[in-house]
């Protein structure tokens, strides 16, 4: 058993017995995680609770600056990379496994474009958005999966939206790109799950992120209109979707793939 200090409501629960707190060790010690997306909101929050887990992590995104102050705070280890450069994806794998070793988690996170009038997207948008959210994350998969396949381990993670659930009048591109990867991933997911590998996708809602205050122009106002509208009555946080990741790249669950998993405090309709 192991004993942790940790605060119930962050993965610690009291043992009716001997009232000390009791951790799930999701086995994630000492392994080489590589999260995408990760100098701010999900992806940060999602790097943090995988090093507190004891995994050793690697963060990445296309500003240098915000990156290495995110992996100071973490203990993580930082690189400058822009997902839509799909030719640089193989040198950030190869300094990762140079730095820390073998991937055994890799964890893609894209924001997805904003939002405006869904026919006036220029031919350039659409194509983009397809290779930030589509062949982006395939792009890196097809090279980590062989080492995973090797060690007959491997948790792959893909952070989306509920858009690819149920469609969000404002994300023209995100409704339209990310139901395929759901699709790519499940593909895989069946490929995949008699070498050890697990593809998962987690579908947050909506979010207490610097995107979401944005978009309602503040984070009051997001909170006021998530009360009305959300039936948990409030926003998500980054913590949550975090917890929600760290399980699935967890060696407890591995006999989960192929999940597509809603975290949006019930806000979605659709079955």
């Amino acid at each position: 058993m192991r004993r942790s200090s940790r605060r119930p409501g962050t993965g610690a629960t009291l043992h009716p017995l001997t009232d000390t707190l009791r951790v799930m060790d999701l086995g994630l010690e000492g392994r080489v995680a590589l999260v995408t997306g990760a100098s701010q909101g999900i992806g940060f929050g999602i790097a943090r609770e995988l090093a507190r887990e004891g995994a050793r992590v690697a963060v990445s995104s296309r500003t240098r600056e915000k990156i290495e102050a995110a992996a100071g705070e973490i203990g993580a280890r930082p690189y400058a990379h822009d997902t839509l450069d799909l030719d640089a994806a193989p040198e950030l794998l190869e300094n990762v496994e140079r730095d820390l070793g073998p991937i055994d988690i890799l964890v893609t996170n894209t924001g997805g474009p904003a939002g405006g009038d869904p026919l006036e997207f220029s031919r350039d948008q659409w194509e983009a958005a397809h290779r930030e959210l589509v062949v982006a994350p395939i792009e890196m998969i097809e090279r980590v999966a062989p080492g995973m396949r090797e060690r007959s381990f491997g948790r792959i993670v893909s952070v989306s939206s509920s858009a690819a659930r149920e469609p969000i009048p404002t994300l023209m591109l995100s409704n339209s790109h990310r139901p395929g990867l759901l699709g790519a991933f499940k593909t895989l997911a069946r490929k995949l799950a008699g070498d050890g590998i697990t593809l998962n996708t987690i579908l947050p809602g909506r979010i207490a992120t610097d995107r979401i205050a944005h978009l309602h122009g503040s984070i009051e106002e997001a909170e006021k209109v998530a009360r009305d509208e959300i039936p948990a009555g409030r926003l998500g946080t980054a913590e949550e979707i975090a917890a929600a990741a760290a399980f699935l790249c967890s060696e407890r669950a591995s006999y989960i793939t192929g999940v597509a998993l809603l975290v949006d405090g019930g806000l979605t309709r659709s079955i």
